[in-house]
């Protein structure tokens, strides 16, 4: 049974990112720009700082990222 997506902000989820060696590349207004120049072939990562992310966008941040669910859950 697959994990549910937890109801996060967007500076937690930069956070958690942060803790798989994405590093902030810029911000602009209330989006950051994450980048990871560790992985060859990484996209760069838009987080808006909302106080809550909306499931979708959660669960393409975490596409792009590489990431399950449960991979993201134990960071």
């Amino acid at each position: 049974m697959p994990k549910q997506l937890p109801i996060i902000s967007g500076k937690k989820t930069a956070k958690k990112l942060e803790k798989i060696g994405y590093v902030i590349a810029r911000q602009k207004g209330s989006h950051l720009r994450l980048i990871n120049d560790a992985k060859i072939n990484c996209k760069p990562i838009t987080i808006p700082l909302h106080k809550e992310l909306k499931l979708g966008l959660l669960n393409q941040i975490l596409k792009d990222a590489d990431l399950s669910v449960k991979q993201f859950l134990e960071l």
